[in-house]
């Protein structure tokens, strides 16, 4: 059974009204002063009475009592021994002489208020009046269970009004905080079935609180989810090319081979091109294996202290092969420094920034590499005098398969993984990398080292 957010809200709303309700009329009592008020009634009720026979006269008591006759008490005008007046009814004010004297013994404005023992509801209000020159005490018995009913049934009235009044008003507004919550709902379907281009629309004026947040974090969400669905999209057709072309190569080289296509004579150069292209294949492999185990949770990783200076040292007699071969100068500025790292990560990063900077420097150029202390950072700059990169390229350098301006250097061997693996391995190190290039003048890559974590 799907339970909707509506109707919760609105069932809550209702249950708690209810609730309310019902502890409301059970602690009326308790919560009102109800001995309070009422003693301030009767003894304004009796004094009212009181003041009223002192000034028409004791003749005037049937008639004025007649004149009371719709208020449901008693009354009782005595001195303890002899009986004044006494309203006709079949009930008896239960008065003490005790309690008579007692009322006689207080002022007018100071009436005695007394509780009816057989009826604890009932108060029984004495003050001491003057009728026909001697003191008499004009006693009054009102029973207000009545009233405090009428006073709880009208609390009770007034909170159903409110259960009524309140059940339309969240009705409607639950509608205002549902609906931008079943526009995500459906927004997530769509997401799950592949569409990452959906957008919840937020209404600047309704949506300035916590739902609105909650829609800005999932648009950016889908956003995200959209970057990553194309980088996937473009990575799978990355992969596919750089593994086709050298396929490809291979394939057309060995059947031209296999059907005596090439002379004897050729057939070495076919070879060597075939085996050039299972290189290029191998490299591959080994960059995406490289960048799956670092993006991995459980990569391996290893840090302790060692020479920094000395590891770029073997680094740069690593890659000399390639750069004394295109007879490119390596000049060295190394100040001697110890770091906390991972020295095999570390040196794929020295050997990926030296073979990026010989490959796009041209021959008899020169290549420049130094460490420098600055800022509390430890500064491994590599520069090269090379063909440079563009500014609006500089963004995207460091993203998988991305080559800088591919219709001009296809001549420039390589799958676009190196740099992608340099971030990689500086991310795991909480170390950055900076970037300065300018076309035809070259660039340089500055990795930053906190000395602290040196």
């Amino acid at each position: 059974m799907v339970r909707s957010l509506y109707l919760k809200i609105v069932g809550t709303f209702i249950g708690v009204v209810i609730i309310s309700i019902c502890l409301s009329y059970v602690l009326t009592p308790y919560s009102l002063n109800q001995e309070v008020i009422f003693k301030e009634e009767l003894s304004a009720i009796s004094m009212g009475l009181a003041e009223v026979i002192q000034m028409t006269g004791p003749e005037s008591i049937p008639r004025l009592m007649d004149d009371f006759d719709e208020i449901e008490f008693e009354v009782l005008i005595t001195n303890g021994k002899d009986v004044f007046y006494k309203k006709d009814g079949d009930y008896n004010i239960p008065i003490l002489i005790e309690d008579v004297e007692e009322i006689l013994r207080h002022s007018f404005d100071d009436p005695v208020v007394i509780v009816d023992r057989h009826n604890p509801s009932a108060r029984i209000v004495g003050v001491p009046i003057q009728v026909s020159g001697e003191r008499y005490a004009l006693i009054t018995r009102i029973d207000y269970e009545d009233e405090f009913e009428d006073l709880q049934q009208g609390i009770f009235i007034s909170l159903v009004l409110v259960l009524l009044v309140g059940s339309l008003l969240i009705f409607l507004a639950s509608r205002y905080l549902v609906d931008p919550i079943r526009k995500l709902t459906n927004a997530a379907r769509k997401i799950a079935k592949g569409d990452f281009s959906v957008r919840v629309e937020k209404q600047n004026r309704k949506n300035q609180d916590e739902v609105g947040e909650l829609i800005d974090s999932f648009n950016h969400m889908t956003a995200e989810l959209e970057k990553i669905d194309a980088m996937r999209a473009d990575f799978v057709s990355n992969v596919s090319h750089e593994i086709q072309s050298p396929l490809t190569s291979i394939k057309g080289f060995t059947k031209a081979i296999m059907d005596d296509v090439v002379p004897k004579e050729n057939e070495k150069e076919y070879l060597t091109i075939i085996y050039q292209e299972i290189e290029r294949m191998s490299r591959l492999s080994d960059n995406l294996l490289r960048i799956a185990s670092l993006d991995s949770e459980h990569h391996p990783y290893h840090p302790i202290s060692y020479r920094l200076d000395e590891q770029i040292r073997n680094s740069v007699l690593t890659t000399e092969p390639q750069w004394s071969k295109r007879q490119i100068e390596i000049q060295l500025d190394l100040e001697p420094v110890e770091i906390y790292a991972d020295k095999d990560l570390m040196e794929q990063v020295w050997l990926n920034l030296i073979t990026n900077a010989i490959k796009y420097t041209e021959q008899e150029r020169i290549i420049e590499i130094a460490i420098q202390i600055d800022g509390g950072q430890i500064k491994v700059s590599v520069k090269d005098f090379g063909i440079g990169i563009p500014k609006e390229e500089l963004p995207n350098l460091f993203a998988r398969f991305y080559k800088v301006d591919r219709s001009r250097n296809r001549s420039i061997e390589g799958n676009g993984l190196g740099l992608s693996i340099v971030k990689k391995i500086l991310t795991i190190h909480k170390y950055s990398i900076d970037v300065e290039s300018e076309e035809g003048v070259g660039s340089i890559f500055t990795v930053n080292i906190p000395i602290e974590q040196g």
